[in-house]
């Protein structure tokens, strides 16, 4: 057996997806003899043994190493070299973790976060803690909180917008008159307005009264106590512009933070609200010790409604497999430090809405997303069972239980 590692390994902009060398393996003649000295178009070696194959994959990840350095050596700087201040709405736990990185990227930038709570606003401006999320954390000296919505965005560079997504409209249109029009909205809020069924691309651009307001979505696997703890995470950030996405990835992408581009605003938008849907469904199932079989057949399930609903809304069925799809859900599912999965627990152990979302001290967005999600899948004609069956739990109509009955009773069907 031969095989051919095929190189050349061209350099790729940040903004382009990596293809890893290609192998080729085909049957070849024992006394045909190889060549003493490899080309350095066709690397040929054989699989005789372990050892060809260590020199084999030792070759492949040497390239991979000089094609990443290649690509760092031309990293471009210069949109955090001449960014003076950034802007963080909101004072919660994942806005309080970007405001942290974005501050170690430069100890010159000025970080304003806005809060509407004066005691965590003391607590960070005094003794550099947020006192109600990250008591244990220290925060950068130059991350400044400020209760004065137009002292924090005069003269900001970025906008992020960590605000839940149900407060959203009426918290910018009180601070309308202080945004500038040109100034990039990067939004960290993941969910669907109740009501409206909007998304946030669609929320900030109307409560700003400004449809050309630079706009950039950021999400893919990722709590806010690791980022805090700079361990390694990978997001993605989506915009229609692709010179703001760019803008945004330089910002932010650290050694410990890995940025990739998009284009497809919907599909990460809707993915990274439907996740927190099938988080509460997943948390019901760890609840009621369904077991993994379970386990891996509602989420697999759920993967598949998002993708409907995503895809006829107009999506790219990559992204939906990508950080902000399948990364997402996967951390959000099974990981205990989720919120809505928490929420999902303690409903399958029989615990009522209502006192669960009274002792917890953020937002489960999950919860308020569910019958949007539901309308807006209406809207589509999509059939989406699990993500229907969360909406009638969290409305009191159906119990977990009953739920689990039902979708067990479902037709038996085609996998598409």
């Amino acid at each position: 057996m031969t095989c051919l590692l095929e190189p050349p390994f061209r350099c790729l902009p940040p903004s382009q997806p990596f293809s890893p060398p290609r192998f080729r393996c085909f049957a070849a003649p024992r006394a045909q003899p190889q060549p003493s000295e490899p080309d350095t178009e066709t690397l040929v070696l054989p699989l005789d043994g372990p050892k060809e194959r260590r020199e084999i994959v030792r070759l492949a990840w040497e390239k991979l190493v000089r094609w990443s350095r290649s690509l760092q050596s031309r990293a471009k700087t210069d949109v955090l070299e001449r960014t003076n201040k950034i802007v963080v709405l909101g004072g919660g736990s994942f806005g309080t973790a970007i405001a942290a990185h974005v501050a170690t990227r430069k100890s010159l930038l000025e970080v304003n976060m806005l809060v509407r709570d004066p005691q965590v606003c003391r607590s960070i401006n005094e003794e550099h803690h947020n006192c109600k999320y990250f008591p244990q954390h220290e925060l950068p000296k130059n991350v400044i909180a400020t209760t004065d919505a137009k002292a924090a965005l005069l003269g900001a560079d970025f906008c992020f917008h960590a605000v839940p997504v149900q407060f959203s409209s009426s918290f910018l249109e009180e601070i309308a008159n202080y945004v500038d029009p040109g100034l990039p909205f990067i939004s960290l809020s993941k969910g669907l307005e109740l009501n409206t069924l909007r998304t946030m691309s669609q929320i900030i651009p109307k409560a700003l009264k400004n449809p050309r307001q630079p706009y950039v979505v950021l999400s893919g696997p990722s709590f806010a106590l690791e980022l805090m703890n700079k361990l390694p995470t990978a997001l993605v950030v989506a915009s229609k512009d692709q010179k703001i996405a760019n803008s945004v990835q330089q910002l932010m992408a650290s050694k410990n933070l890995r940025i990739n581009t998009s284009s497809d605003v919907t599909g990460v938008e809707i993915a990274g609200a439907l996740k927190n849907v099938l988080a509460i469904a997943a948390g019901i199932v760890e609840g009621l010790n369904l077991g993994n079989n379970s386990m891996a057949a509602l989420v697999s399930q759920g993967c598949s409604e998002i993708r409907w609903l995503a895809t006829k809304m107009g999506a790219k069925s990559t992204t939906l497999t990508g950080l902000s799809g399948t990364g997402d859900v996967m951390l959000t599912c099974f990981v205990s430090l989720s919120r809505n999965r928490t929420v999902g627990v303690r409903l399958g152990s029989g615990e009522k809405l209502d006192d669960i979302l009274s002792s917890m001290n953020q937002v489960a967005e999950g919860v308020a997303t569910a019958g949007a999600v539901i309308a807006l899948a209406q809207k589509y004609k999509v059939k989406m069972p699990v993500l229907t069956a969360v909406a009638r739990i969290i409305d009191n109509e159906l119990t977990p239980t009953k739920a689990v009955f039902e979708l067990m009773n479902l037709p038996q069907v085609e996998e598409v």
